[in-house]
């Protein structure tokens, strides 16, 4: 298991959610990805969801990826 301290998530400008340290699991429990880094979508017209497949340009999603911290 990835310790949680070491886990990152970037917001791109116009795109994905890169994930970098992190165990994926589905709903159902089950480890879905290992990897040192998966891309998730954040457009919603990704056909293989959780993970990005670019679907976002065609879509036209726009977010500047540039948000106001919250409070911890």
């Amino acid at each position: 298991m990835t310790n949680p301290e070491e886990a990152t998530i970037t917001v791109k400008a116009n795109g994905s959610l890169q994930v970098k340290g992190a165990t994926v699991i589905g709903a159902d429990g089950v480890v879905i990805s290992t990897e040192e880094a998966v891309f998730l979508c954040r457009c919603g017209q990704s056909q293989n969801k959780p993970f990005c497949d670019g679907a976002h340009r065609a879509a036209g999603f726009e977010d500047s990826g540039c948000h106001a911290p919250t409070g911890s």
